[in-house]
């Protein structure tokens, strides 16, 4: 337990003892190093007056600490209180890598304004010393730790034992192998239904800290129940595996059968997980085993169809526990994605119900084949901070005005330039954008589309189709977010399809349309600006997805709203426009989960209402949505449009997709 920014040995409240790292003779730290950082205590007072958190060494480079320790699998926490400890030294504007060995467990770190503790799970194999090298961001003036502790923990207490089966990986059928090879870090330990159990009360002497799960919890309304006297009998897994007081908690579905029991975890995608749930029954009634049991899903995945506690440990009070391995796909974008834990009572009927408990759950995130365990989509770092001792008043003014001079110089070229490349420009565009699209709408220039998009960012990416990409960005002074279609150059859509829809959308206006904002056609590239629609497709709450369920309500809201949206379509004063491809992936939501038709690429008019009852065209449309008459005879009517909407229905009742591509007779 080493007590970082600190000298001699010191004692916190739970009685244990931190080692400082300041002196000529520490064991941890190099006396060159030692000599490159700063050593700070807190004397701006801090709501934390406790070790490790009163002092801290800081790091304006790669700077490196030394354990010797046993072989064998270890905890390593590291302990941050971004507190003010100098004027100039603002800890929460720090970003830095933290690594060990292979693994890299923080990268482009910041701290943000709470304390907190990060930790890991490594293996260190046979004499090795274990290495821990924190190094600062590009950019970034420091790096610092207030303190770093390793504990040796039980073999195989989170990986897989040599010859034992594995844990079973989420939505396939398959297990998987925790190694020695590999690192975790720890992102949740719940104590369900029970209250927060400090490190001090861990069993087995971890020092693990368990929080209360109300945070996560989804169901206000299913109380907790507790049975402090009753005895844990630690037959079935070891003592060290959990504290008893978290096998003396739990959640249950028994006064409520009805009721699912869900958690939500926010999460980083691109990952596996190992997801770990405690059980122990502990109601003094429940002594046999059920005959149903209860479901547990894993990301709306069926990991188990009729789980039973007592069948499991073999009797009440006896704790047990199972593990499983999910992955959670790489969403490219900014923020976390909920994992979503659920417990469903299972039922013969519509009074017999098995109930659902739960009494602790822990979760895991498992190293990429990078050996890395940093989140995808690190924080930005601050512009640098020179050291606080360095350079004098006059050098600093000296270089203040050549810096002023050389970008005012800078900045009046490049305003010339740029009046030029805009003249140039305007007309460049007008001799391009067919007259047709002149008319239409805003026109945005390819450079104003870099600019809303960071220059075409893959992680801003939001939607993929056989049309190219979909982005988040902002437009005017990035106070309008915005959906920007791309059309690629290997799109099934050309300039048909995207004229087509410039012009539908400039025409059309109605709550339940998407509504355009503009479009860009420089440089033979086709792009269309639509208003963000902030929950995406009504596809991506439906199936194979992490969203939560939508409830009956909004379901039937939605396809309201659709349905009002293609019947003013249908009904134009004289034409009716067909959209041609009504399907739940072309139904977008607002943020208000209001639902909007878009997409109207191939969209046509219909016949006018003296003509004849139908157009007769080619076949276009998505396979499962095409309507088979239309399919045969080429005749195109808004029917083709109702069929598509009558799959909808389907898909949004059942939950299912439209086409089952596996499925063979």
């Amino acid at each position: 337990m080493l007590n970082c920014g600190s000298s001699g040995i010191s004692t916190d409240p739970d009685g244990r003892e931190w080692t400082g790292d300041v002196g000529i003779h520490s064991k941890f730290v190099s006396l060159e190093q030692s000599n490159n950082t700063f050593i700070l205590s807190n004397s701006h007072g801090t709501s934390i007056d406790r070790d490790p958190y009163k002092t801290a060494r800081i790091f304006h480079s790669q700077f490196t600490y030394r354990f010797r320790v046993s072989p064998g699998q270890k905890f390593i926490r590291f302990y941050f209180n971004p507190s003010t400890y100098h004027d100039n030294f603002d800890m929460s504007k720090a970003f830095f890598t933290v690594t060990t060995g292979p693994f890299t467990l923080l990268s482009n770190f910041s701290i943000g304004s709470k304390s907190l503790v990060k930790e890991f799970c490594v293996n260190v194999i046979q004499d090795q010393t274990m290495n821990i090298t924190f190094t600062p961001s590009i950019n970034a003036s420091y790096a610092f730790i207030n303190g770093i502790e390793i504990v040796s923990m039980p073999t195989s207490l989170y990986y897989s034992q040599f010859g034992d089966k594995g844990v079973p990986l989420v939505g396939h059928y398959s297990q998987f192998h925790i190694q020695n090879n590999s690192a975790l870090e720890m992102i949740y330990r719940l104590n369900v239904g029970g209250h927060s159990i400090s490190p001090i009360n861990d069993s087995g002497k971890l020092f693990r800290k368990w929080l209360n799960d109300t945070d996560f919890f989804l169901a206000s309304n299913v109380s907790p129940i507790s049975n402090g006297a009753i005895q844990i009998n630690y037959t079935s897994i070891p003592p060290y595996t959990a504290p008893k007081e978290v096998y003396q908690t739990a959640r249950t579905s028994e006064d409520n059968k009805r009721y699912n029991l869900t958690w939500r975890l926010p999460v980083d995608s691109g990952f596996k997980y190992l997801v770990r749930l405690h059980f122990c029954k502990i109601q003094p009634e429940v002594k046999q085993r059920s005959n149903k049991g209860f479901r547990i899903s894993i990301r709306n995945k069926t990991v188990e169809i009729s789980a039973d506690v007592i069948t499991w440990s073999g009797g009440q009070g006896i704790p047990e526990y199972r593990d499983y391995v999910v992955m959670i796909p790489n969403k490219k974008s900014n923020g976390k994605t909920p994992l979503f834990i659920e417990l469903r009572p299972n039922a013969n009927s519509s009074s017999d119900y098995s109930d659902a408990t739960l009494n602790g759950l822990e979760l895991f995130k498992l190293n990429n084949s990078d050996a890395n365990l940093a989140a995808p989509n690190p924080l930005k770092s601050p512009a640098p901070q020179p050291p606080p001792h360095k350079n004098s008043k006059s050098g600093t003014k000296s270089v203040i005005f050549i810096e002023a001079t050389v970008g005012v110089i800078s900045a009046i070229f490049l305003l010339g330039l740029t009046i030029i490349w805009r003249r140039m420009r305007t007309k460049s565009i007008k001799s391009e954008t067919p007259p047709i699209l002149q008319a239409l709408g805003r026109r945005f220039t390819l450079q104003e589309i870099k600019t809303a998009t960071n220059n075409f960012d893959r992680n801003l990416i939001i939607g993929k189709g056989g049309f190219g990409h979909v982005l988040r960005g902002h437009i005017d002074h990035e106070h309008t977010p915005v959906a920007i279609k791309v059309l690629g150059r290997t799109s099934r859509q050309g300039f048909r399809e995207f004229q087509t829809e410039v012009e539908m959308l400039s025409k059309l206006r109605h709550p339940h349309l998407v509504s355009l904002i503009g479009y860009c056609n420089d440089e033979r590239v086709m792009i269309i600006v639509y208003e963000l629609m902030a929950h995406g497709a009504l596809h991506d709450h439906l199936y194979n997805t992490d969203n939560p369920p939508l409830s009956w309500k909004q379901r039937l809201e939605i396809c309201i709203g659709a349905a009002r949206g293609i019947l003013y379509l249908h009904e134009g004063e004289e034409h009716a426009i067909i959209h041609r491809d009504v399907k739940t992936s072309n139904i977008l939501l607002d943020q208000n989960w209001v639902p909007k038709v878009s997409d109207f690429g191939i969209s046509r008019l219909g016949p006018t209402r003296l003509s004849m009852s139908h157009v007769t065209t080619d076949v276009k449309g998505t396979f499962g949505y095409i309507d088979p008459e239309y399919f045969w005879t080429s005749h195109l009517t808004v029917k083709s449009d109702v069929y598509g909407f009558g799959v909808v229905l389907f898909e949004v009742l059942c939950a299912r997709p439209a086409v089952d591509m596996g499925f063979r007779l």
